[in-house]
This record gives C-alpha cells, sequence and structure tokens, in this order.
C-alpha cells in the first residue's frame, strides 16, 4: 500500500502559519529578555519574570485540556493567535511612549503564559490530525526544523535591540507574525471528529461536567504508567531546563571572560547557542529521512536523555570554542529526542482524550520549570551559575535513571510504538 503524502493542503498551511508565528517569539523574547535585565540588573528578578510565564503555562493546560476535547481546536488556535497579535502590538505602542514597568511587564508575561498554555495544548491535540498516516516521524522532524530555524532570529534579535533602540520594533514584528499565521490558520479544512467521539455530556452541568473530563484525564495518565513516568522525567528534567536559563546572565555578568571575542558578550552568547540550532537542523533533516526501527527507539532516546544533561552540565567550564560544539551536540540529539517521544506519545494518545492529557502532561513537566526557575533564580544571588547549573544537571541525570531507565518495560510500550 502507498505511503501518503505529508505535504497535504491542512499541513502545508499549518506549517507555514507556525513558522511564521515563531520567527516572531524568537524576536521578541529575546529582546524582552534582554529589556527586563537590562532595567533591573537583577538575575533573581530576571528569573522572577521567567516564572511569572511559567505558572500560567504550568495551571492553564490542565483547566483547558477537557474543554478542548469537546470544542474546537482550530477555532481556539486561531483565536488565541489573533489575541496575541493585539497584545504585543499594544505592547509595541506602550513601548514607543516611553513606558516601562517591571510589574506591569510581569502582568503581560503572566498573560501570555496563560495563552500560550492553552495554545500549546490545543495544538499539539489539533496539529496529529493533520498528519497523513505513516508520516509522524517526518512530520514531527520538519516542526522541530521550525523550531530551530526560527531560533536563528535569537542573534538578530540582540543586533536590532541595541540598533533600534529597545524592544518595541520586535513587538510590532511579532503582533504582524501572529496576525498572518491566524489568517492561514482559519484556512485549514480538517473536519474535527473528536467532539463527536467524546463522552455523552454529564446532567451535572457544565462545571460538573468539566470536573468528570478532568478526573477521566487523571484516571487515563495514571492508569498508562508509560505515559505518566515519562511526563514525571520532564518534570525533572525541567530542573535542567530552569538552570540553563542563567546562561545568559553568566555571560553578561562575565563579560572579561569573553573580552578577546570581536562581539558583545549577549551576541556571541546568541551565535553560541545557535550552534544548536545547526545541530537540530542537522538532525532533524536526518530524521526527516531516517526510519528508527520501533524496537531501537526507546533504547536511543535513553542514550540520548543521559547525554544531553551531561552536556548541559560541563557546557560553561569549557573554552569558548568546545562550547559551541557542546551546544551543536546538544542541538543534534534533542531534536532526535523531540522527535521520537512527540510523535510516539502522540500517536499512542486517543484523540479524543489527547488535549486532556496535553494539558495534565504539560502541567507535570512545567513544575519542574517553575520550581527550579525560583530555584536558581534565588541561588543565583549568591552561588555561581556555574556550579547552579552542574548541580541541576545532575539531579536530571537521576531523573533518567530513576523515571526512564527503571521504568523502562512501561516507556518502551510508548516509545516504541509503530506511528
Amino acid at each position: 500500500m502507498k505511503r501518503q503524502t505529508l505535504w497535504t493542503y491542512d499541513y502545508t498551511v499549518i506549517t507555514i502559519g507556525s513558522f511564521i508565528s515563531l520567527v516572531g517569539n524568537a524576536l521578541s523574547n529575546f529582546a524582552l529578555s534582554l529589556l527586563v535585565l537590562d532595567y533591573t540588573g537583577s538575575t533573581f528578578l530576571y528569573m522572577l519574570f521567567s516564572v511569572s510565564f511559567q505558572l500560567p503555562v504550568m495551571i492553564c493546560p490542565v483547566l483547558a485540556g477537557p474543554y478542548l476535547d469537546r470544542m474546537s481546536r482550530k477555532r481556539a488556535i486561531y483565536t488565541l493567535d489573533f489575541l496575541s497579535a493585539g497584545i504585543y502590538a499594544l505592547l509595541f505602542l506602550l513601548l514607543r511612549g516611553g513606558w516601562f514597568s517591571y510589574a506591569g511587564l510581569l502582568a503581560v508575561s503572566f498573560l501570555t503564559g496563560a495563552i500560550d498554555g492553552v495554545y500549546v495544548v490545543a495544538y499539539d491535540s489539533f496539529y496529529p490530525n493533520l498528519i497523513a498516516k505513516g508520516n509522524f516521524q517526518k512530520a514531527y522532524s520538519v516542526y522541530g526544523l521550525l523550531v530551530d530555524l526560527s531560533g536563528l532570529a535569537s542573534p538578530l534579535a540582540a543586533v536590532l535591540y541595541y540598533r533600534l533602540g529597545g524592544a518595541a520594533p520586535l513587538f510590532a514584528i511579532n503582533a504582524v507574525s501572529f496576525l498572518l499565521a491566524a489568517c492561514a490558520e482559519v484556512t485549514v479544512r480538517c473536519q474535527e471528529t473528536h467532539m463527536d467521539e467524546a463522552a455523552q455530556a454529564a446532567a451535572q452541568g457544565a462545571f460538573g461536567q468539566f470536573c468528570r473530563d478532568l478526573r477521566d484525564g487523571l484516571e487515563y495518565i495514571r492508569g498508562e504508567r508509560g505515559l505518566l513516568l515519562i511526563a514525571l522525567y520532564f518534570m525533572a528534567s525541567g530542573l535542567a531546563f530552569s538552570a540553563e536559563q542563567l546562561q545568559l546572565p553568566y555571560f553578561l555578568n562575565h563579560a572579561g571572560r569573553f573580552a578577546a571575542w570581536p562581539l558583545s558578550a549577549a551576541a556571541l552568547y546568541s551565535v553560541l547557542s545557535n550552534f544548536t540550532t545547526a545541530g537540530r537542523l542537522l538532525g532533524g533533516a536526518v530524521q526527516y529521512r531516517l526510519h528508527i526501527p520501533k524496537e531501537w527507539k526507546f533504547s536511543a532516546a535513553l542514550c540520548v536523555y543521559i547525554a544531553i544533561n551531561a552536556l548541559s552540565g560541563t557546557l560553561l567550564f569549557l573554552p569558548v570554542p568546545l562550547m559551541a560544539v557542546w551546544f551543536f551536540l546538544d542541538g543534534v540529539l534533542g531534536v532526535t529526542s523531540y522527535t521520537i517521544r512527540t510523535a510516539a506519545v502522540q500517536s499512542y494518545v486517543p484523540d479524543r482524550k489527547r488535549a486532556r492529557f496535553n494539558g495534565m502532561f504539560q502541567m507535570i513537566s512545567c513544575v519542574g520549570s517553575v520550581v527550579g526557575s525560583l530555584a536558581v533564580g534565588a541561588l543565583a544571588e549568591f552561588l555561581p551559575e556555574r556550579l547552579i547549573i552542574a548541580a541541576a544537571s545532575a539531579l536530571a541525570l537521576a531523573g533518567v535513571y530513576r523515571f526512564m531507565y527503571r521504568g523502562r518495560a512501561y516507556v518502551k510500550e510508548v516509545y516504541n510504538w509503530e506511528v
């Protein structure tokens, strides 16, 4: 039987729309980080700003999941993109007028985090329905490539931030990006069926039905031991990820170490971190062409998790050329891990339960990031950034052993799923 093509109309439209919004976000997010660091000069306030985004990203998915299993995910996606376009347009106008308020930016960060938390669940639950059967690994390798290509905008953001006098122009670009993405997403033709497959609404009203659906989602992930262990591992790995946010402050706080390089510390970090992007581009291209036998997928992912955390913990102790190599290897390994996990999990979970699962998974995995960001932000006030990152990576390696290796009999059932 001939395999269906990946590049259908719907898949092409969602891919183009995603790339446009990803580029805009990469520009504005990097600019926003520089804006907060420049105005506050505090690593703790910088990490607190990050937490203000992560908290709603942790909470909103689990609340949105039950609703998104009963309503149009497509409509949710383009509505949230239109809303985001309006928010960034307003930020552009305010900053152009000379406005700056740390508390105000915290509130905006919280709002955009809430939008992102709902959007991720809607997108992750809708996206698999646009992929022709047999193309899951290819599709997720393409999405990984888009994320990585958009990351190339970070060095450009650092240059534009200083050349154009701040973050305002980058917010304008992001507003246009979200608007274009939303207009593209409106044209997707896919007929959603998950609403018809949902259980009959209960008689206890909207809130009672929400509680019932939420309980069903909890029972589902508790009953699927492999999915639960994967979520718990990503909660542990969130500690290492949150600590990596100290990389940029490390470069800014130790600019003298990089004085021999003909770039500012911020620009040098952007260039180095984009070696990760280069690695992910190469890894994604290989994943697009390479078919990994299903019986090898768990073993490959396990080795990748060990290597990624080891690279993260040692990176800042290296000279700049070796940092570039480490970033590159991290990219190659990271996209391999992402493609294996996402393709397997999203095809393993039934469509009628996918939003609730994605919401629960997002919440569990975000716990590590939120707790980690608060902890590393406080510790960075009196401990070296490199030491904190190394300790967080060691904890993540312990998570690899506890959840992935010891639970391998269950996790293999998911990772070695035929996609």
